[in-house]
């Protein structure tokens, strides 16, 4: 398996930009991509402008964009950046310092606990399995 891609060292002018982002524009979650697997750290920021994500993704050296469905002809098109499990942690750690919100909370508790109670095998005791829903009910009861 190959290794995980790194994320880019962040400048602090670029930290502190992507931290406002995140704080405004951004959620700080647990998702699932399918029903019974486990919920994955994800960082994401939506915006109607693609080149302000376009900058986030090159300054933080991963993720994708995507592109939300538009339901109805008066909406403008949306799009959302993402990165998830552990280059979200690595990009955590570099703005934890400038985030202002309750993602803060929830960016150090994921800084704390995520790694601790995700083995990288996702090989699950019964202990860290109830560890890590434990983790994920505190993560998420963390709101605005």
């Amino acid at each position: 398996m190959a290794a995980a891609i790194q994320i880019n060292r962040l400048a602090v002018e670029h930290a502190a930009y992507l931290a406002g982002l995140i704080d405004g524009e951004g959620t700080v979650t647990l998702t699932r991509a399918h029903l019974r697997e486990n919920r994955r750290l994800v960082v994401s920021i939506s915006n109607n402008d693609v080149t302000l994500l376009m900058y986030a993704k090159a300054t933080i050296g991963a993720g994708k964009i995507t592109t939300k469905k538009t339901y109805s002809e008066h909406h403008a098109r949306s799009f959302t950046y993402q990165i998830s499990s552990r280059q979200a942690l690595d990009l955590l750690l570099q703005v934890v310092p400038f985030l202002k919100t309750y993602k803060a909370k929830r960016a150090k508790l994921a800084l704390v606990d995520y790694l601790r109670f995700t083995p990288r095998n996702g090989r699950y005791t019964r202990e860290i399995a109830d560890s890590r829903r434990k983790f994920e009910r505190r993560f998420l009861a963390i709101r605005c």
